[in-house]
């Protein structure tokens, strides 16, 4: 991100003084929420160190398709996660 300039400066200080009444806000798109926001794309979630016991089988599975085998299992619980919140 390149530094603001000083006019750019002066224009955002007047506009910090203004009343939000007074901004003209008409060319901003209204926030559209969905539920088909991805993850991870602007939001990343807080992640929590846990231990949790695997079958090594299922274990060796997630680990032959090489690095990232934690963030595979996340991404299959949050899809799980999602069908679960789907079917409710």
């Amino acid at each position: 991100m390149r530094k603001l300039t000083a006019k750019q400066k002066s224009e955002i200080e007047v506009l910090t003084k203004l009343p939000d009444d007074k901004i003209n806000t008409s060319d901003i798109p209204e926030a559209v929420f969905t539920d088909q926001a991805v993850v991870g794309k602007f939001y990343r979630p807080i992640k929590k160190p846990i231990s949790v016991r695997l079958d090594a089988d299922v274990l060796a599975w997630l680990k032959h398709s090489g690095p990232g085998y934690q963030r595979r299992i996340n991404d299959i619980l949050r899809r799980e996660m999602a069908q679960g919140n789907k079917r409710r």
